[in-house]
């Protein structure tokens, strides 16, 4: 026996093997590290294949429940679900739909902000992630907290994978939801799909009574499985204006001359083509800033 041409066989085995296994280990993602839970009130799931998926938000906004204006009815019933979830209480999955700018997702932010001592956090999951709901889920079902898992401007196409694992995760899995964990979603669309007027002609009448297609009743069956809908709708003239007041007077800005800065303020809005509050808080920062430098460049 060639003594040494074996252990060369057997060096160029290892080698090899050596080689397979580090390809293995590139392909299999890294072990999930339990995140810090007392580093932030807030988090962003990046996604199961990282590290750390739970990646905390280090500065949330601070907006308060008393900077949302001209939605009292919406505000008051989030709040009251919300300090429902906190204390144990049955609460529902929220749909805050409506018109862009109105406050939907400030509501969800100053609600942190307004309960964070009390053990609410809330995990900001985007429309690509939804698929990894039931991982979320399994992360923090043993948590004290109380999770509100946060998805912002919602809308699904037919086929997107996100849509059914949304409605399964709602109502419908064999595995019981955690009752530490509730979901807030917001979106411009009331059933989050893109509707069709033929869905609608396509509706039957049986023994004097409509049936919706099945095209349309798939499209339903999502958005009722939260339990509560709020509706946001564009601001009024009036409306818009004590917002952009309200922000200035927050901004502290000099305001002798209404009459001047709601005329801006009326033009501003125009050019936008929109009379939110996301605007009018656009503009309030855009004025404030303007006159703070002219004064500054008058040696005010």
């Amino acid at each position: 026996m060639n003594v040494p041409s074996a252990m060369d066989a057997l060096a160029q085995l290892i080698a090899k093997a050596s080689e397979l296994l580090e390809r293995l280990e590139r392909r299999i993602p890294p072990e999930a590290a339990e995140p810090d839970w007392q580093d932030a009130i807030a988090f962003r799931w990046r996604g199961a294949g990282h590290t750390n998926p739970l990646q905390p938000i280090r500065h949330p906004h601070r907006l308060r429940l008393n900077d949302i204006l001209c939605v009292d009815r919406q505000k008051c019933e989030l709040d009251r679900n919300t300090r429902q979830f906190i204390k144990g209480f049955p609460a529902n999955n929220v749909l805050l739909w409506g018109s862009k700018g109105t406050g939907k997702s400030s509501l969800i932010k100053a609600l942190l902000n307004e309960y964070a001592s009390e053990g609410l956090r809330v995990i900001e999951v985007d429309r690509q992630h939804l698929v990894e709901l039931p991982d979320i889920l399994d992360l923090v079902y043993p948590r004290p907290e109380k999770f509100i898992l946060f998805s912002d401007d919602l809308s699904f196409e037919a086929d997107d994978p996100g849509y059914k694992a949304l409605k399964s995760t709602l109502e419908g899995s064999l595995s019981a939801p955690p009752t530490n964990v509730l979901i807030y979603a917001t979106s411009n669309r009331r059933h989050l799909l893109p509707e069709y007027h033929e869905e609608n002609l396509m509706a039957r009448q049986i023994e004097g009574e409509i049936h919706q297609s099945e095209a349309v009743e798939e499209k339903i069956s999502l958005s009722e499985r939260f339990g509560l809908w709020l509706s946001f709708y564009p601001f009024s003239q009036d409306q818009y204006l004590s917002i952009v007041r309200y922000w200035l007077e927050k901004l502290q800005t000099p305001l002798n001359d209404w009459e001047t800065v709601r005329t801006e303020a009326l033009r501003f809005a125009l050019q936008r083509g929109s009379r939110s509050g996301r605007v009018a808080w656009q503009f309030a920062k855009d004025w404030s800033g303007r006159t703070r430098l002219d004064t500054h460049s008058s040696g005010g």
